[in-house]
């Protein structure tokens, strides 16, 4: 089966994910999140990227990016992901001892509106919903944490949002998401389809010939 498509345009919201080879955990200990960051504040720099939200978690991490510039996902991504697995390798001396990460990372796009306030409730609630905290803010390895509990030169990491935050947000993030979001949410994730509006997303999908995230993965049954 091809690859899946995915865009690399600069002025779209994307929502990036990527996940640890086999679901092992690479994140166990403090130092493992804080390479991360460091990391994460390094690619940042490099690339001018603006960071709307993030969370890392044991086994996977999510970021919401917002590029200026056509080609500027990619760049920030993969040197994002390489560095990392070189730098995971030398701190738990595995070099040549196999993948960190399962493949490629996933991007989708995300609708500026309500939708994206939607895609920020729900990678900043990721700790919460699998139990690791009690309040979703205590996380320190995220988004959340860092623009409540930061210092200034922590806060320097995230980028205003293109929609107004809402009133009460936090409290808004610890309300469980309706099954329809989280539903939708994982469709987006697993085609790696647009997340929006229905008109929307009919539009970003002609528009950037996405038609083939609207197909199920995998082979198709015999006899249909």
């Amino acid at each position: 089966m091809g690859r899946a498509l995915r865009t690399d345009v600069g002025g779209q919201v994307y929502h990036v994910l990527n996940r640890a080879n086999a679901r092992a955990t690479i994140f166990a200990k403090k130092a493992d999140y804080e390479s991360f960051e460091a990391i994460l504040e390094e690619a940042k720099e490099k690339a001018g990227m603006r960071i709307l939200s993030y969370c890392v978690m044991p086994n996977h991490w999510h970021l919401v990016l917002y590029p200026r510039q056509d080609g500027d996902l990619a760049k920030f991504v993969n040197w994002l992901t390489l560095t990392h697995t070189q730098r995971w390798h030398a701190a738990h001396d595995t070099v040549g001892q196999g993948h960190v990460y399962q493949g490629r990372y996933k991007s989708f796009l995300c609708e500026e509106d309500a939708h994206f306030i939607q895609l920020v409730r729900y990678v900043e609630r990721n700790p919460l919903r699998a139990r690791l905290v009690a309040r979703a803010e205590d996380w320190q390895w995220g988004s959340l944490w860092r623009r409540l509990h930061g210092t200034p030169a922590q806060k320097k990491l995230l980028d205003e949002w293109p929609v107004p935050m809402p009133k009460g947000y936090v409290q808004l993030v610890h309300e469980p998401q309706s099954s329809d979001e989280v539903d939708a949410m994982r469709a987006s994730i697993n085609r790696g389809s647009p997340y929006g509006s229905d008109g929307w997303r009919s539009n970003a999908i002609q528009k950037f010939n996405l038609e083939a995230t609207l197909r199920p993965r995998g082979r198709p049954k015999k006899g249909t």
